[in-house]
Formats: C-alpha cells, sequence, structure tokens
C-alpha cells in the first residue's frame, strides 16, 4: 500500500495531476484486457506484466501500475477509450 503522505505528493510526469489509487474493479478490467492481449502501454506496446494495484490520473484518462508497493511512473497505460 502507498503511503498517504507519497500519494499526497506523486503527479502524474505528463499533466502534473494528482493520482489516486485505482478502483478494484479498474485494476481487475485491466488485467482482463492484459490477459486478452488487448492492453497497450503509451508507446504502443503490449503490457506484459500482471496487474495487481495501479494509479488513476485525476482526470481519469491515465493508469500507472504499483508494483511491490512501488509506483511505476514511466509505464502510462491510456485507459481513454477502454472503458
Amino acid at each position: 500500500m502507498i503511503s498517504a503522505v507519497l500519494l499526497e505528493t506523486l503527479r502524474c510526469p505528463l499533466t502534473k495531476q494528482r493520482l489516486k489509487p485505482a478502483p478494484e474493479s479498474l485494476v481487475a478490467f485491466l488485467e482482463n484486457e492484459r490477459v486478452a492481449g488487448r492492453l497497450r502501454d503509451q508507446a504502443g506496446h503490449p503490457v506484459i506484466q500482471t496487474i495487481h494495484a495501479g494509479l488513476l490520473r485525476e482526470d481519469g484518462q491515465a493508469f500507472y501500475p504499483v508494483r511491490n508497493d512501488i509506483p511505476v511512473m514511466l509505464e502510462c497505460i491510456p485507459i481513454a477509450g477502454l472503458l
């Protein structure tokens, strides 16, 4: 789990918007899309690693995975058009 202090300081590197923990339903949906081979990162590459948790950008248009309680801010998954 990400501490509240860290979460308060984290921002999307692209837009500087706040981030919040992604709902479990979104995480499950993205993992299903990944398993089906339909999930791509911002560069258009298939997402290979399992998605267990993540951070959702304030506008709801981008998802950053969290692995081993560490936000992976270099791996943006655009979710506009997926939902």
